[in-house]
């Protein structure tokens, strides 16, 4: 589209915060556009001003000529084949924004000019137009005043305006043949009309693009639209002619000016299905028209939105994917035009990004309820957020709840990672400070000496009782785990500016999740730890590894943890800890699929058995009790009441296989992840949680598996090296050209971790020192500084030997 044609000056804010009203369009098609001068959304409106005032002269000259007594032609009958439409002002839509006329512009009409309208001059009002009379205000009619009536004039009485449906004109066959030939002849007349018509109303919406105009579709699985009728209508508009698309504008600002009256029909919901597809709506000329149809759309009623977000799930991933990018982009150019002056000034439309946040949720409903879903979650963060003011947007949710005051934290799919982590930081950070100020006013009201280390949640350990150690000091210091964390280990000299608790948390970590301690049994085929279903008397220990987590979280450290995604989902049932200690906790909805990512071959024999076509009963041989071993002894599990003497069955194998899979990953380790679970929120309790997904807590926790080694490359610094130097040139044409494999090695061996940090690369602040030794050595890394020390190699093959068996060997060795 031309965007010159919608251009948009200061003085034009007014008239643009509002729709532009329709002109009538004229009867001769194609022949009158020719001639049309420039269209401005400014322009529009003062014409249709002039033609009011216009009309009213006439009308006053009309009635003083009918005063004097002069004769007053009729007015000539309306054609029967020509459609009566609706034109409503702007003001019929927003009552708010009519502007109020000053008391002296009004002036009062004399008497002499109040004359009756002649009863020849009364037009029939159109019965789409006439009020229903409430039935106490019906009275009956004599039977004597009902005369029959002639069968020449018995006409059928017109169905309701909402069920009215126009005959379609055009087929898709029909419609494409006549874009070919305005391509070739260049006479886009005829699809001009059709753009034109179609547009104009719901009514012929529905009348082009449902399948079965006599079909109701009143159901979730099928919108009733041809959708690859309408997608080949939306994929031919940007290639017309600017006059047709200024057209289907203008048709849409008439759709949307209808006086609504009650409730919405399934009609008009596939009309704002099809209106809100329309690809036009992607620069800021149209941004008026979309905020408005926004607005109606977020308006519906619940029912009414369930049945959009059941539609949505029908449109293909690439359509679902521009509707998403089309709003995440008008509510970026909301926060933050290109051109001032492009837009209405905020404080006039602050219901714009609410109206389109809102109709992005809808999509996000769809999206969480297909599996798998339509697109990956991330491509509804809007990384414009990110620079805003987004703990004011925090605090206002915090406040105000899902109120009336609207903040994106309403809508937490809309945020990214990357904001979710500020958030959680800076509401760490101040409830840091606030425990930490308590702290020494208590000591300074007992009259006591200040201790800086009040400030702190100080932890001192001896390295060969580690878990013992941690155990007891976390347990004995409770009430500060909410501090900044500092580690110090017994008999050794060092201040912990960050290196010695990322060393205590690594040591920790590795010992705790290692098979000998009996804690967590590795998963060979998923490469994922899980819970223990071992019965113990004290699940002290799965509370410190919970706590450890949260203090991780809570002081911006990545873990090296290896968890499968239900753990996450889990870790947030529910996100905040109840108050009533009974209710349970940890205890998520989970499925096959969750089963599959922990333990792929048992999911998979559960699914064998789904689908076995034989008799299960007697093929099988099962009943619904399971067995586990527990220190040697095997034990019988029912998962119902009796299920010893229940069979599997072909009828009941789903809730077998359901109530199985919820035994592995709920109730056999029940009290060994309530413990975790309370251990973690110990530290990490805050409203932030509730804006995360389980998938974007395990992000905070171990940082992010994609590795992009690249980027890595930009931003690392050098001590002794400079980037130009051979052996750092050596360095990343050998790094750049390893197997994935071996890159995450060296991030562990270098870091600690084989993830990267939510912030990415940059977070890492990766340093490559030189060291000043014989390049017979290998390379060493500090990981509790993010630093490679590299030994000044003279060839590529030598650095790459030398680095390849210092990163596969990495365990215990090479590591301060």
């Amino acid at each position: 589209m031309n965007e010159d044609n919608f251009s948009y000056h200061p003085q034009e804010v007014k008239e643009r915060e509002k729709l532009p009203p329709i002109l009538t369009s004229s009867a001769s098609g194609g022949t009158d556009r020719a001639t049309k001068s420039h269209f401005t959304f400014s322009s529009f409106i003062s014409t249709i001003n002039q033609k009011k005032e216009a009309a009213s002269r006439r009308n006053l000259a009309a009635q003083l000529v009918k005063q004097n007594g002069k004769s007053v032609r009729e007015l000539p009958p309306i054609c029967p084949g020509v459609r009566q439409k609706q034109r409503l002002s702007i003001e019929t839509l927003h009552p708010e924004m009519k502007a109020p006329i000053p008391p002296e512009m009004k002036a009062p009409i004399p008497p002499e000019m109040k004359a009756p309208i002649p009863p020849e001059m009364k037009a029939p009002i159109p019965p789409e137009m006439k009020a229903p009379i409430p039935p106490e205000m019906k009275a009956p009619i004599p039977p004597e005043m009902k005369a029959p009536i002639p069968p020449e004039m018995k006409a059928p009485f017109p169905p309701e305006p909402s069920r009215v449906i126009p005959i379609c004109t055009k087929t898709a066959k029909e419609f494409q043949e006549d874009m070919e030939k305005a391509k070739t002849s260049g006479d886009w007349t005829s699809v001009h009309d059709f753009y034109l018509t179609t547009f104009n109303s719901f009514l012929e919406l529905n009348a082009a693009f449902k399948k079965d105009a006599n079909a109701p579709f009143n159901t979730i699985e099928d919108s009733g639209i041809n959708i690859k009728y309408l997608n080949a209508v939306y994929d031919s508009l940007l290639s017309t002619p600017p006059d047709t698309q200024k057209a289907v504008l203008k048709g849409i600002i008439n759709s949307l000016l209808r006086e609504w009256k009650g409730a919405r029909t399934k009609d008009d919901l596939r009309a704002y299905f099809t209106l809100v597809q329309n690809p036009q709506y992607t620069s800021t000329p149209t941004y008026v028209i979309f905020a408005h149809l926004l607005r109606q759309i977020a308006t519906l009623a619940e029912a009414d939105h369930h049945f959009l977000v059941h539609w949505f799930t029908k449109l293909s991933q690439r359509r679902f994917k521009q509707l998403v990018d089309r709003l995440l982009q008008f509510i970026s150019l909301r926060l933050f035009p290109a051109k001032s002056e492009e837009l209405p000034p905020m404080g006039k439309c602050t219901w714009w990004n609410p109206s389109a946040t809102k109709v992005l949720a809808l999509l996000n409903a769809a999206n969480s309820i297909s599996n798998p879903p339509i697109i990956p979650f991330t491509d509804f963060y809007n990384l414009t957020l990110d620079h805003i003011d987004i703990m004011e947007e925090y605090n206002t949710w915090h406040s105000y709840g899902n109120s009336h005051r609207f903040s994106f934290c309403q809508f937490p799919f809309i945020l990214s990672i990357a904001a979710k982590k500020t958030i959680t930081q800076r509401d760490s950070e101040q409830q840091m400070i606030s425990i930490a100020r308590q702290s020494l006013v208590d000591k300074v009201s007992r009259r006591q000496r200040p201790d800086m280390t009040l400030l702190f949640l100080n932890i001192k350990v001896r390295r060969m009782h580690l878990v013992s150690d941690s155990l007891d000091e976390l347990t004995r210091k409770r009430a500060d785990l909410k501090k900044k964390l500092k580690v110090t280990f017994v008999g050794e000299a060092g201040l912990d500016m960050g290196g010695l608790t990322k060393e205590w948390f690594l040591l920790l970590i590795r010992q705790i999740f290692h098979a000998d301690y009996g804690m967590f049994a590795y998963q060979m085929d998923s490469h994922c730890h899980w819970f223990s279903s071992l019965k113990c008397d004290n699940y002290s220990e799965f509370r410190l590894v919970g706590t450890l987590m949260g203090l991780a979280v809570y002081n911006g450290i990545t873990l090296d943890i290896r968890f499968p995604p239900c753990c996450y989902k889990k870790l947030l049932s529910p996100p905040i800890v109840p108050c009533d200690q009974n209710t349970p906790v940890g205890s998520a909805a989970v499925s096959l699929d969750d089963l599959q990512l922990v333990m792929p071959e048992l999911a998979h024999g559960l699914n064998e058995l789904l689908a076995y076509e034989g008799n299960v009963e007697e093929d099988f041989c099962s009943t619904f009790q399971v067995f586990q071993e527990e220190f040697g002894i095997l034990k019988s599990y029912n998962l119902k009441p009796g299920g010893d003497r229940i069979p599997v069955t072909n009828q009941n194998r789903k809730e077998y296989v359901q109530l199985y899979v919820d035994f592995l990953l709920n109730k056999s380790m029940y009290k060994q992840f309530a413990a975790f679970y309370y251990g973690f929120h110990s530290v990490c309790a805050s409203n932030a949680l509730m804006l995360l997904r389980p998938e974007e807590v395990e992000i905070l926790v171990c940082g992010c598996p994609e590795l992009d080694m690249h980027t890595l490359q930009k931003v690392a610094q050098y001590e002794g090296y400079t980037k130009t130097d051979p052996t750092i040139r050596y360095f990343w044409d050998v790094v750049l050209g390893f197997p994935l494999e071996l890159q995450k090695k060296l991030l562990h061996f270098t870091t600690g971790s084989d993830r990267v940090p939510v912030g990415g690369m940059v977070d890492l602040n990766f340093k490559i020192a030189k060291h000043d030794v014989s390049t017979d050595w290998l390379p060493i890394s500090h990981t509790c500084f993010n630093q490679l020390c590299l030994p000044l190699y003279k060839s590529k093959k030598e650095l790459k030997q030398k680095l390849t068996i210092a990163i596969s060997n990495a365990e215990g060795f090479g590591m301060e």
